[in-house]
């Protein structure tokens, strides 16, 4: 068979719902975008374990640490299964490592924020994680097998951490003055930072075109925003 042809299956294939595997041919393109997509995927989970791991200590009972605990190390397992991943495309997890190290890679900048207050967890794992399950979730539908696969059991998990989050935050609206301030103050630092949590708007995107066209990504940054909008204001105006 020709490359054209190659392609034409391929994609005919996808066209079907077919999962690709790691053994099928497929574009290099394809394949680099995915290596590019999942390592970034795996780095944000480990650097997204950090901000919490640090607050650990001073949980403020003896429950919201065992919880957090949990949680972290839900974290690190994701980016143990997101690395494994990205492996079954050729590259080796010590070069994936090194490459956040060095910061030749990336990872969702929403990471880089300063996590001060207890109440800036609770938002974590209400809103930064909600956002990553509305992603998630619709990427697990992706065509990449492992990718789907891993996903899948990453989002049970996730899940618990939205209600970890939203718990946080409900005690804490439940209290004082101070701690609903203190609620505020975590909403106004993360909103921006959590509405990009999906990237570009589709008209700036780089990316995207080719990981729709190719069923990687069901649905497109400015979609999957307006799909955590729609889900979780409401509640936001609420509380």
């Amino acid at each position: 068979m020709t490359d054209e042809e190659r392609l034409q299956e391929f994609e005919a294939r996808i066209a079907a719902g077919d999962k690709i595997e790691p053994g099928d041919w497929m574009p290099e393109l394809y394949k680099k975008q995915l290596i590019r997509l999942i390592h970034q995927h795996a780095n944000s989970e480990v650097m997204g374990a950090l901000p919490e791991g640090t607050w650990i200590p001073y949980a403020p009972t003896f429950k919201r640490k065992l919880a957090l605990m949990a949680k972290v190390q839900d974290e690190v397992g994701h980016g143990q299964l997101l690395y494994r991943a990205a492996e079954t495309l050729g590259k080796s997890r010590e070069q994936m490592v090194e490459e956040l190290l060095s910061g030749k890679s990336k990872y969702s900048n929403v990471f880089n924020y300063p996590c001060e207050t207890w109440a800036d967890i609770g938002i974590i794992g209400w809103l930064v994680d909600g956002a990553a399950v509305i992603n998630q979730t619709l990427m697990s539908e992706g065509s990449y097998g492992p990718y789907s696969r891993a996903l899948k059991r990453i989002c049970l998990e996730e899940s618990f951490h939205i209600k970890q989050g939203y718990d946080i935050v409900i005690t804490l609206m439940s209290g004082t003055r101070a701690q609903q301030a203190m609620v505020q103050d975590a909403l106004t630092l993360w909103w921006w930072p959590i509405i990009m949590f999906f990237g570009p708007h589709d008209k700036d995107s780089v990316h995207t075109a080719t990981l729709m066209r190719w069923g990687v990504k069901p649905k497109s940054n400015d979609e999957q925003r307006q799909e955590f909008l729609s889900k979780f204001l409401p509640k936001i105006w609420e509380l």
